[in-house]
């Protein structure tokens, strides 16, 4: 898979079709399952992994800009694009001509979206975000009235959904705060429903509260990290199994790799790297790894973290410098140059998830597999 390349993500279409199976028996055939692909598809890449998506069953795509939707339709897309994040009004335009939905979160966009799309002739069906406690985006009460009454009457607007986002669904075994956030949803719907308004869509769930709560499901289900194949935390998991349920065989879809580049023996009592951070206590081979920092690879797993050869671990030994990192393979066996190395995902019997190595580095997976830069090329594969 290497080629030319010296570091690649390779993404599994069966581990992806796995889990858009599994999703699509949990929330049954009457509830619409859209699959964000913002930040790079969670680091998986846009274009790799949304036609495959498309082919797997996904009714609609999440994107958090105006380039991501666009880059969805490029890659030959053509089922509803919801952009949820802001786009400037001078592209709002852009959005009309491309078909796209968008989530409007105040009346200025509103507004500014239905002169875009009188000059078109056009009606633009948009989501109103709801605010119900994690006070970023969104609109609640008299805000929410206004902005509703002006969609629902303009002639260039539809109101096709309503949504909100849980603040802390994820994060805890106690879902209190998220049913608190859960009913306020369902008083606004009423409030709205009062004035005679009704959206087409209502969605509440993330891919958390896709697992846990029926209850969120309503029209349809945004599932993010776990159409990946990864765990929104380990609480969700724990939470799951608390409420007696599946614990619902995720399966990761990224693996990313490398190759050793140089193999080289190193004498007992010398240092590796800048810093001088890690001398030596015996005679060791170290193998040379062309990626660093500037890849993605996060110096915090200097001296901590490890990757597989051969099926085997082998510990970073210095500082991760920006274009390249070194590893011990003393003891792993005819190790040789342009072996492959895995940085995440599985080699023979070990495995190095990515949760793993975020945790190492005081992070999140989310962050981990979204730094990943865009230069690394991706695959497909079985």
């Amino acid at each position: 898979m290497a080629g030319q390349q010296h570091t690649w993500i390779e993404n599994s279409t069966s581990a992806l079709a796995h889990n858009i199976r599994l999703f699509r028996k949990h929330i049954g055939d009457d509830v619409k399952l859209l699959v964000p692909v913002k930040a790079e598809a969670y680091g998986h890449g846009i274009q790799t992994l949304a036609p495959e998506m498309d082919r797997a069953g996904v009714d609609w795509f999440g994107v958090h800009s105006l380039s991501e939707a666009l880059e969805v339709r490029a890659a030959g897309v053509e089922k509803p694009v919801l952009i949820l994040g802001y786009v400037p009004f001078e592209a709002l335009d852009q959005v009309v001509t491309g078909g796209f939905r968008l989530v409007v979160s105040s009346w200025e966009t509103a507004d500014a979206l239905a002169r875009a799309a009188a000059a078109h002739h056009a009606v633009v069906p948009v989501h109103i975000k709801v605010e119900t406690g994690t006070n970023r985006q969104g609109v609640c009460g008299r805000e929410l009235k206004i902005l509703a009454r002006f969609v629902a009457d303009s002639p260039h607007l539809h109101l096709e959904g309503c949504e909100t986002h849980f603040a802390n669904i994820e994060d805890t075994t106690n879902h209190k705060y998220a049913m608190s956030q859960l009913e306020r949803f369902q008083q606004e719907m009423a409030m709205l429903e009062e004035l005679g308004i009704r959206p087409d869509i209502k969605h509440t769930a993330s891919s958390a509260a896709t697992m846990l709560f029926a209850s969120t499901h309503f029209d349809m289900v945004r599932v993010g990290i776990a159409a990946y194949g990864l765990w929104p935390s380990r609480e969700t998991y724990v939470s799951l199994l608390e409420e007696g349920g599946s614990t619902l065989p995720l399966q990761p879809v990224l693996s990313w790799k490398t190759i050793v580049a140089q193999i080289k023996d190193v004498p007992a009592g010398a240092y590796i790297g800048y810093g001088c951070s890690y001398r030596t206590t015996r005679d060791i081979r170290l193998a040379i790894l062309p990626i660093g920092y500037y890849d993605g690879y996060d110096r915090g797993l200097s001296n901590i973290g490890y990757v597989l050869i051969r099926g085997m671990r082998a510990p970073i030994r210095g500082r991760i410098c920006m274009n390249l990192t070194m590893v011990d393979v003393t003891d792993i066996p005819n190790v040789r140059q342009e072996d492959e190395v895995v940085l995440i995902g599985q080699q023979g019997d070990e495995a190095l998830p990515v949760d793993q190595l975020a945790s190492m580095v005081g992070t999140i997976h989310y962050e981990f597999v979204a730094r990943l830069p865009r230069h690394i090329p991706r695959y497909t594969g079985a």
